[in-house]
């Protein structure tokens, strides 16, 4: 260990990857690092009894790989990775992502986790809990970074990076039309988004400062990339009934309740909508007609009205066959930290977003 509490790296050797979790980013960032010559996993943990204690590989599908997976953070700081791949999921979200964070950090372990959206532009979270974590980031001399596809890559990074083409941007308005039908998790989409909810429930992504807490992060992001003071950041959020039952990954939903959702994430400047994050997200694709919508399901689409104005849409799926549109979008999150890792071990200890790192390439070229 440095004098930091930073485990000393030998230039040349893999990355030693820990993997917090085997849902279903976790289970393809576990593939994907076991197959990889540039990272050597060392670790697994995992949150259901039924999981813990089996051969890693074999729980995921690939065979034998050696490791045990275990349900003790002594047991992941033993086997001394460089970085843990954070993938873990559930109702309790920070409150339970946070303390583990922190632990790792102040151990020297670096991390880089799709779990909590708003750390991916550090200085528009929480501020509490980013002093907390800068605290825990320079005791352990271990550095945290946080991404995904959105947050954290197509309503953010992309739109910087199309902003180098820029004489003046005027306005940027990012829209993600996806449906969710093949979403399993049915916490997030019951109980967060709404779906299969009466009308008149009040989900959690309804309460006020809900939208801010995920997506205000990429807004300010935005704002910082391109030079610009925001006034305020508002929300809106409404939805559309499905006519019929719907059966989906998540579970059933009831002809009445909520099938369709549109929320705005809305960045003002000078009095005017100046960087918008739109989400709309379907069931079926009858829902909302009247609702932005595209040639395929799986769109972000990114509008910028400036000199030059461009209009940029980035899909996931094969393109015949818009069923894998969620599938290789999970693999695109699951490779915006995997691909990253690396890059966070290289980095001066602390909070770093996307701006403070060089673009997060894969080792070794997977061209």
């Amino acid at each position: 260990m440095s004098p930091s509490g930073r485990r000393a790296r030998s230039p040349g050797r893999p990355t030693r990857i820990a993997l917090w979790s085997t849902g279903a980013v976790g289970s393809i960032a576990l593939r994907v690092a076991h197959a990889r010559p540039d990272f050597e996993v060392v670790a697994v943990w995992v949150h259901g009894d039924d999981k813990a204690g089996r051969d890693a590989g074999e729980l995921v599908g690939i065979g034998p790989m050696g490791v045990r997976t275990t349900q003790s953070l002594d047991a992941v700081l033993a086997s001394r990775p460089d970085c843990v791949v954070y993938t873990a999921s559930g109702p309790e979200l920070d409150a339970t992502n946070v303390p583990v964070y922190l632990a790792l950090l102040r151990a020297g372990v670096d991390v880089v986790t799709v779990s909590s959206p708003g750390l991916m532009y550090p200085p528009a979270w929480d501020a509490g809990l980013v002093d907390q974590l800068t605290e825990a980031a320079q005791a352990g001399g271990a550095t945290i970074y946080a991404s995904g596809v959105e947050p954290g890559f197509a309503a953010d990074q992309l739109v910087a990076v199309l902003a180098t083409c820029s004489e003046s941007v005027r306005s940027v308005r990012v829209q993600e039309i996806f449906r969710y039908d093949s979403y399993a998790n049915e916490f997030l989409m019951m109980d967060v988004f709404g779906f299969g909810r009466p009308l008149d429930s009040t989900p959690l992504m309804e309460l006020d400062g809900s939208q801010l807490h995920a997506w205000g992060p990429p807004v300010h992001y935005v704002a910082a990339a391109l030079g610009l003071e925001l006034d305020e950041i508002r929300e809106t959020y409404e939805r559309r009934a499905t006519p019929r039952e719907l059966v989906v990954a998540a579970g059933t939903i009831p002809a009445g309740t909520c099938g369709a959702v549109r929320m705005e994430t809305i960045g003002v400047v000078e009095g005017r909508d100046a960087i918008v994050i739109e989400h709309v997200n379907r069931m079926a694709p009858d829902l909302a007609p009247d609702w932005p919508d595209a040639a395929r399901d799986g769109v972000y689409r990114i509008l910028v009205d400036g000199s030059p104005s461009m209009t940029c849409e980035l899909a996931f799926g094969d393109p015949g066959d818009e069923s894998t549109a969620t599938e290789h979008g999970m693999v695109a999150t699951a490779m915006r930290v995997l691909n990253a890792a690396p890059y966070v071990v290289a980095a001066p200890p602390g909070l770093v977003s996307s701006l403070d790192l060089p673009l997060t390439l894969p080792r070794p070229s997977t061209a």
